[in-house]
């Protein structure tokens, strides 16, 4: 009996572990799985990190019109409140949810180590880079996001245009620069962690004497200062981008660190509409949407015009969030020392804060 308790001990540790892999590996064109999800309901429930409820509109219209007789459902939150509703529906046993894409790294091995996620490996599998996946496709990078220096051009002329982040305790920045929480956003705080590592909690301290509008959501600094009304002129906690769109161009640090991270996606286990998560999956990780969404999670991909590849790009190192992510007594012991320093976040989610 012993001799049998172990040795079936080791078949479901070798299970779990990858020691064999169980992964559905697709073979199916686009078009087949399209089927597939039309037969299936034409439905797909995706769950989007992000602080704007428009966010993923592109995705929605690229996919449904690529796709006849398809749904694209998408509900946008941040990922740190999305990841705890979907774990009230996996405790509850009654998930609606089919696929998500996340900022927040740590929550998918731990779903995987629930069972919680389906092994799928789409038709670009092998393609990712291998930083970015899971070995049996419980979960994979989709895309890439970043942040980068932004400012308005009509508020900021070319001589003081921020490069480096102690450019942004200049002067001309007093008043003017609109910064999301560090204590409400864990890239944010990467990206702080990393600056301070560099230029020392003075900067920090520095920074606060400038002044800066404190806000909750990451693409709330991009749209106070995009106004042309407002005051707001700069930030380096929001990404809109490689290039300059209308009135804010961008830039990234050659001294410094700036923070960028393979946004995650996975299909659940007991999604509703397994077919369709399935051939959302396949068309984001697809050539036609990952060229054109700036930095590809795919190695065979070029970088976007302008850009190597996110891998060879000078001033990030885009694993490090990951791991950033997993230590998570590390990131709350940072999360409480910003907070003393300039308060709790204020205001609503912002979703639906009024700017």
């Amino acid at each position: 009996m012993r001799s049998l308790s172990t040795l079936g001990f080791l078949i479901g540790s070798l299970a779990v572990s990858g020691g064999y892999c169980t992964a559905d590996i697709e073979t199916r064109s686009l078009d087949q799985i399209h089927e597939a999800a039309k037969a299936e309901g034409g439905v797909v429930n995706l769950w989007a990190g992000g602080d704007e409820k428009d966010q993923q509109n592109g995705l929605k219209e690229a996919f449904e019109t690529r796709f006849p007789g398809m749904t694209l459902n998408v509900t946008v939150d941040l990922s740190k409140y999305h990841d705890g509703r979907i774990d009230e529906q996996l405790a509850a046993n009654n998930l609606y949810v089919d696929a998500t894409f996340l900022q927040s790294l740590h929550d998918f091995p731990r779903w995987k180590s629930e069972n919680a996620l389906l092994n799928y490996q789409p038709l670009e599998f092998k393609n990712i880079f291998d930083q970015f996946k899971d070995s049996e496709g419980a979960y994979y990078g989709v895309f890439i996001f970043s942040w980068s220096n932004i400012w308005n051009t009509g508020k900021v002329d070319a001589a003081s245009a921020p490069k480096e982040y102690t450019d942004y305790l200049k002067p001309v920045f007093k008043d003017k620069l609109a910064l999301t929480y560090p204590n409400d956003d864990d890239a944010v705080a990467f990206q702080f962690d990393l600056i301070i590592k560099q230029y020392g909690w003075q900067w920090f301290d520095d920074l606060i004497a400038q002044n800066p509008r404190w806000v909750r959501g990451t693409a709330t600094p991009a749209t106070l200062i995009s106004s042309s009304n407002g005051s707001y002129a700069a930030t380096f906690t929001s990404g809109i981008g490689l290039t300059s769109s209308g009135s804010l161009n961008v830039s990234f640090p050659t001294q410094g660190q700036f923070v960028s991270w393979p946004q995650t996606g996975a299909i659940f286990a007991d999604a509703p509409h397994p077919e369709g998560a399935k051939l959302l999956t396949n068309f984001v990780l697809s050539d036609e949407y990952q060229k054109a969404s700036g930095w590809s999670v795919r190695r065979d991909l070029p970088g976007p015009s302008g850009y190597p590849t996110i891998f060879d790009m000078p001033g990030t190192n885009v694993t490090a969030f990951r791991d950033f992510m997993l230590d998570r007594a590390a990131v709350e012991r940072l999360r409480f020392r910003f907070e003393d320093k300039i308060g709790t976040a204020q205001g609503l989610s912002p979703l639906v804060d009024d700017l």
